[in-house]
């Protein structure tokens, strides 16, 4: 079988959202011993096809959780393959993001998770209900350039000021941006956890993804995006 056919396969089951063909077709990548990193481009071909038609309201947020799905399914496969390897996936940075601990809400989180694949980013998402041991344990692992936090209730969002006194404690808050966002979560919020970001939108949070990774850092100087 070829890479082309595997390729428009997995390109395929992303854009139908078939999470379990998905899957097929990344192990199918790896006895075929097609290139893991150039399986996983054809992923975010099509994610990328599927957040440009999201953003022209062509589809909708199921299609968009639908998809993602799919394309998870397949990319933590890959990924598996790619570190096996010792090859690297390069794009506009790393980002690590989850739900705090305490809260189960995934939405919105996979939202922004989805568009800044679809953007170019790599992106390391951890789910929900992560403490913040885990989130510096996978900043670490990671080298994450950007670790993005969302917490929808009121009494989980201080949960996102102790993974930031966390990344204080172990010596690399200065190494990250960190984003935060969440229906719980305001601007003065952010600035008064030390956070380097908040958006209260998903493509909001992409356009200030791009923009951390284009500046200087200014701590506890939150920009209104």
């Amino acid at each position: 079988m070829s890479s082309a056919e595997i390729f428009r396969n997995l390109n395929k089951a992303v854009i139908e959202y078939d999470t379990d063909a998905a899957a097929s077709w990344a192990k199918k990548a790896i006895e075929e011993k097609v290139n893991p990193i150039q399986a996983a481009h054809a992923l975010t071909k099509a994610i990328t096809e599927v957040g440009d038609r999201f953003s022209k309201e062509e589809l909708w947020l199921p299609d968009l959780i639908g998809a993602a799905d799919a394309m998870q399914s397949a990319m933590s496969i890959l990924e598996e393959e790619i570190s096996r390897q010792g090859l690297e996936l390069k794009g506009l940075g790393t980002v690590v993001i989850g739900t705090v601990y305490g809260d189960i809400h995934n939405i919105g989180k996979t939202m922004v998770s989805t568009l800044l694949i679809a953007e170019g980013f790599t992106v390391h998402d951890l789910g929900i209900n992560i403490t913040a041991d885990e989130f510096v344990k996978a900043v670490n692992n990671h080298k994450a350039d950007i670790l993005a936090m969302s917490a929808l209730l009121t009494i989980t969002a201080p949960e996102q000021a102790k993974v930031i006194s966390a990344l204080k404690e172990t010596g690399i808050r200065d190494k990250v941006k960190i984003m935060v966002g969440g229906g719980a979560i305001t601007y003065k919020f952010a600035e008064n956890i030390g956070a380097d970001g908040y958006d209260p939108t998903a493509p909001g949070a992409v356009t200030l993804a791009k923009r951390l990774l284009g500046r200087k850092s200014r701590r506890g100087n939150v920009k209104r995006i």
